[in-house]
């Protein structure tokens, strides 16, 4: 009484492969932009922190990530490092849980590169630091 009666409609012929196309293209634009936006620059950040882990000498500056600052006083051959984080307190982690380096030292003049070199003067260098800023930091001009 108050139900109208449906009819089937006829199927509409076959598009072919641009319709498709079509259908797939917003799924290839999300890849792409999710690409340049999120994977490339995580995987520039995971080389930057690895090539920084394996150049770490004795007499760095280092934060391990359970926040804990100390002086590296010994580099092994193998993944561990010791951390000098008070006077005559060591402590012997993982190279892989350095999260971050604060100051750099210079490898001695004809030496082993293990070893930090003392300043000419006897001033103390300057630290270099990075910002925890990053990349946005980067694009806004900071340093």
């Amino acid at each position: 009484m108050f139900v109208s009666t449906a009819y089937a409609q006829t199927a509409a012929p076959a598009g072919g492969g641009s319709d498709m196309l079509v259908q797939f293209l917003p799924l290839v634009l999300i890849f792409v932009v999710f690409y340049f936006l999120l994977i490339r620059p995580q995987q520039k950040k995971m080389k930057e922190h690895k090539t920084m882990l394996s150049a770490i000498r004795r007499g760095d500056r280092v934060v391990t990530g359970g926040g804990i600052i100390g002086i590296v006083t010994k580099v092994g051959a193998d993944d561990e490092i010791t951390v000098e984080i008070a006077e005559n307190v060591r402590v012997r982690c993982l190279r892989s849980t350095v999260n971050l380096v604060l100051a750099k030292t210079e490898p001695a003049k004809g030496g082993d590169a293990g070893t930090p070199a003392a300043p000419a003067d006897g001033a103390a260098k300057p630290a270099e630091t990075t910002t925890a800023a990053g990349g946005i930091g980067k694009l806004f001009g900071r340093k």
